[in-house]
């Protein structure tokens, strides 16, 4: 199958597969977890990790960690202990978010893909829990 069908057969699966509605949703990095620092980091992944050889799945993989890698900056770098481990960690789901949905596109594996979509389920749960802590508690 090419790219372009397992990208349609994963799109239509999450339109009308076992995903719940939380689940087809899309998660944000709060705005109030954007910290005062420029989070670049994405050119020294690029460098340890050359794509010339890489799959889809190994890709996606990479996009993943490169747009989570710069919220977990800002997250971790707020002046609150307790701010900076929330923000974090939504960064963090956000990353785990992302290596799921790679693997609902490219898994063959029953249970690799279940899990994945619990993974997605319970951790955009918990995105929208800790965002609502954060949009109450951070000034």
């Amino acid at each position: 199958m090419n790219t372009f069908a397992k990208t349609a057969a994963a799109a239509a699966l999450a339109l009308v597969g076992p995903a719940t509605h939380a689940a087809a949703q899309q998660v944000e990095f709060p705005e109030k977890c954007r910290s005062d620092i420029s989070a670049g980091g994405t050119a020294a992944m690029d460098e340890m990790m050359p794509s010339a050889n890489m799959t889809d799945y190994q890709h996606g993989y990479m996009e993943g960690m490169k747009k989570m890698m710069p919220n977990m900056m800002h997250g971790i770098m707020k002046d609150d202990a307790d701010v900076a481990f929330i923000c974090g960690m939504i960064a963090h789901h956000m990353g785990s978010i992302a290596m799921a949905r790679v693997e609902l596109e490219h898994g063959d594996n029953d249970y690799a893909k279940e899990t994945a979509q619990k993974m997605i389920d319970r951790q955009i749960k918990d995105i929208q829990e800790m965002s609502d802590w954060v949009e109450q508690e951070v000034k």
